[in-house]
């Protein structure tokens, strides 16, 4: 049985010590003999530093190492390439004098791989085309740039605006040089997390193809359904695989769906023991202060429509939260529609371990809860739902928000707004596990939020307002709850919120009996 690449991205090492190695050269052959300039967006952890370096071996000519792969019969071997590979993924970039100093340390790296030398500057795009054309000047050769997670330096500084745009203008310089160096120059590929916009950081170097949203790269990077068959059939004999593709399937660019293969790595490793894997590798903090400041409303990322310009608006000076949370991950596109010209994109949660991980953290910030009482209120309020014990669940509402600490309400500004405590039960509910839709749509209406629990549905209408609302009328008036007729057992429960009482101030349930 063949090992598991844990950590290894470098496709020698893959290729030469038995490691199990996903083919995706069919990708790599097309992109090498159909373009010369691209640009890939994907979240952290997701193998675009393996495709670089996958990309690196075929320009050098590594005949060996591509046995029996896709490109191996179809590319000229006896064509090599001086290649320049630059990752931004490593070193602590905290200043311009950081930077620079990464930027140089690299094109040292590449002089001495190839026994080139010429005058040092302080200039970072001058420096990479003194490397480009002294590589082609001595091997008679274009050359190949790869360039790894490019907007790490400004997105590790993102916090400090200042800062990031400093970081930008360098990188900006350095890879706008590019595209001056035509002739001197086979083949360039970037790949990244955000996708920045081209009017500020590629606005020398536009002459890029974006391959982020082509269906035809979807599943460049990612585990396909059939992957897993192909290469993990060893190790999935057995294994709940539908449990497998809720925790971590449902990636989306356009096309077939794929798995996060940092997840599936680990979950074979730790023996099918379901985990949030890949969230634990790095937490958002910037993402949630970014929602802060937006006083975004947390139900909404059951469903959210984005269109081009949105999803691609990401910049120092303009961060939109869909754009940003699409990018890293925390979002997929599930669907899209058009209306007239333009296409709208339906994104939502990919898989159960994002949405668990996501909003157990804005629980965090929203609520400031201890995890013992987190954990305590969570358990409770599973087995009263499971359990169709709607005076219980109801109590747990009430002891989740009467639990939230006093200064959550007076240095917490998002606990100033409107919607603040529905914010607090979503997330809460979200953190279980629980089947939960948001907004769920029926033909009279909307539901607050519907949720699905072991063969119980229910039926959640949330008010902001006073003592004497009717939490259930409207629910009761258009019979929101027929689209569930026939799909398990139906409970609407209706709860009022004050904000000046800070928790539920009047509540109303009942079983649905059907004739």
């Amino acid at each position: 049985m063949k090992k598991l690449p844990l950590g290894v991205n470098d496709f020698k090492k893959i290729r030469s010590e038995n490691y199990i190695y996903v083919d995706k050269t069919r990708f790599v052959y097309d992109l090498v003999t159909n373009g010369e300039y691209y640009f890939l967006s994907r979240p952290r952890r997701f193998g675009k530093t393996l495709l670089v370096d996958t990309l690196r071996r075929l320009f050098e000519g590594r005949k060996e190492l591509f046995e029996g792969l896709y490109v191996y019969d179809k590319w000229d071997w006896g064509k090599k390439f001086p290649v320049i590979k630059i990752d931004f993924s490593s070193g602590d970039v905290q200043s311009v004098d950081a930077l620079k100093e990464v930027i140089i340390d690299n094109i040292e790296d590449h002089k001495k791989k190839y026994s080139v030398d010429f005058p040092d500057s302080d200039q970072m795009g001058l420096l990479l085309k003194k490397l480009v054309v002294s590589l082609f000047e001595k091997y008679n050769s274009q050359v190949v740039i790869l360039i790894d997670e490019y907007d790490k330096p400004i997105l590790d500084n993102i916090t400090d605006r200042e800062l990031a745009r400093k970081l930008r203008r360098i990188l900006s310089d350095f890879y706008g040089v590019i595209k001056g160096l035509d002739e001197y120059v086979r083949f360039v590929f970037l790949t990244g997390v955000s996708k920045f916009s081209k009017v500020n950081l590629f606005s020398k170097l536009n002459n890029l193809s974006d391959i982020t949203l082509n269906r035809k790269y979807s599943t460049i990077c990612g585990y396909t359904e059939s992957e897993l068959d192909k290469y993990f059939s060893d190790f999935l004999a057995g294994v709940n695989r539908e449990e497998v593709r809720e925790w971590y399937n449902g990636y989306s660019w356009l096309g077939e769906r794929v798995y996060n293969p940092f997840d599936i790595l680990q979950l074979i490793d730790n023996e099918f023991f379901f985990k949030n894997y890949w969230w634990e590798t790095g937490t958002p903090t910037f993402l949630i202060e970014l929602m802060r400041e937006n006083r975004y409303f947390i139900p909404d990322l059951e469903e959210i429509e984005a269109t081009d310009e949105i999803l691609g608006s990401f910049d120092v000076d303009y961060i939109a939260v869909e754009a940003l949370m699409w990018q890293t991950g925390y979002l997929t596109i599930k669907g899209t529609k058009r209306v007239g010209p333009r296409t709208y994109y339906k994104l939502s949660y990919p898989n159960l371990e994002v949405k668990m991980s996501l909003n157990d953290v804005i629980l965090n910030y929203l609520s400031s809860l201890r995890e013992n009482t987190k954990s305590r209120l969570g358990e409770e309020c599973y087995n009263s739902l499971a359990s169709g014990d709607v005076e219980k669940f109801i109590e747990v509402m009430k002891r989740l928000l009467a639990s939230l600490p006093y200064t959550s309400y007076t240095k917490n500004e998002i606990a100033k707004y409107e919607g603040y405590y529905i914010n607090v039960i979503y997330s809460f509910l979200a953190s279980l596990g629980l089947d939960i839709t948001a907004e769920d749509i029926t033909n009279k209406g909307r539901i607050d939020l519907t949720i699905r629990v072991e063969g119980k549905i229910y039926v959640l209408e949330l008010k902001m307002s006073r003592i004497g609302e009717d939490p259930l009328s409207q629910v009761r008036e258009k019979k929101y709850y027929e689209k569930y007729v026939g799909k398990g057992e139906i409970y609407l429960v209706g709860l009022v919120i004050s904000d000046e009482e800070r928790n539920v101030v009047k509540f109303e349930w009942e079983k649905v009996k059907l004739l």
